[in-house]
């Protein structure tokens, strides 16, 4: 079992509320932003149209999902790796996954609905007209973090190639309750291979940050109504030349529920470059242009390391 840690730490609460690009209030949290991915790695992110009432529909809407038979979860499937279903593994027996690429386009979330329940009914239409939505919600928010870091980095001029040139998935999860003798442990410590990554997760908690490697500090985040965690990965580090920190987290299951959390992941079609703008006689270039995708597939082939090393072996200088 492992033991779950807490800390005095508070969260960094970010309110991305009615921000217009251009005003004070806008640069003023772009700063935020940016602070907070450079020391923590993540932050929570406070976004309208987020109700309570909405969260509980989409939570509700996942829950048939993983009460489906085994050869209807593995039609969700993808060439792309840690894309389609995932789960149960050997060495994370209470996890299990599924996956929606674009799922901010009705159509694709309809596809999936219609492949997992080929005769519609309650569970098939509840599912589309609550995750795509949901979706479409968060990508406004990735949308809204990316061009804040690439506005406060003086890059901006970047941005809409760069974000054009990006692609999401949806994946909705869930952690089952232990069995006795089996680990507690959710998800293993790992840092995340996407770009960004935006969460959200059910009334039971769970999620773990390592908050300051050297004295392995823990902190438990928990969520509250209209709230995202945004948490930075290993490319995005990369692309920032080390400014931006990739943080070390792990699920860590409590009690007898079942734990259902929704993350939207984005990746880069093509190379990851860092601006020539971050490199200099002070921050000499850290990683070489490497391709998202393939760094994904080497190392879905061999992950050896769980955390930045991964990334750092592949393209360090």
């Amino acid at each position: 079992m492992v033991s779950s840690s807490s800390s005095d730490f508070k969260v960094p609460v970010i309110n991305m509320e009615d921000l217009k690009p251009g005003t004070e209030s806008w640069e003023a949290t772009s700063h935020k932003v940016r602070r907070a991915l450079e020391e923590y790695g993540f932050f929570m992110a406070v976004f309208g149209g987020f109700s309570q009432e909405m969260k509980k529909q989409v939570f509700d809407a996942l829950k048939p999902l993983f009460h489906l038979p085994m050869e209807t979860k593995m039609k969700n499937t993808s060439d792309k790796p840690f894309h389609g279903y995932q789960g149960p593994f050997t060495i994370s027996p209470l996890y299990e996954s599924f996956s929606i690429e674009c799922a901010q386009t009705y159509h694709n979330v309809q596809t999936f609905s219609n492949l997992m329940w080929p005769s519609p009914g309650d569970d098939h239409q509840n599912f589309t007209k609550t995750i795509h939505p949901y979706a479409r919600l968060v990508s406004q928010l990735e949308n809204m973090v990316m061009k804040m870091v690439f506005e406060s980095y003086g890059v901006g001029k970047y941005y809409e190639s760069f974000h054009e040139s990006m692609t999401s998935l949806l994946k909705v999860i869930k952690y089952r309750p232990p069995k006795a003798n089996e680990t507690n442990l959710g998800a293993a410590v790992h840092t995340d291979k996407p770009f960004l990554t935006i969460l959200n997760q059910n009334q039971v908690g769970g999620l773990e940050v390592l908050i300051n490697d050297a004295a392995d500090e823990w902190v438990k985040v928990e969520l509250f109504p209209s709230s995202f965690v945004v948490m930075a990965t290993d490319p995005f580090m990369a692309w920032s030349n080390g400014r931006v920190r990739s943080p070390p987290h792990r699920v860590i299951m409590t009690g007898q529920e079942d734990r259902y959390s929704i993350a939207l992941s984005t990746f880069k079609n093509g190379v990851v470059e860092i601006p020539e703008e971050f490199i200099d006689d002070e921050h000499p270039r850290r990683f070489k242009p490497f391709d998202h995708f393939k760094f994904l597939e080497s190392f879905a082939k061999n992950p050896v390391y769980l955390d930045e090393r991964s990334l750092i072996s592949y393209c360090g200088v």
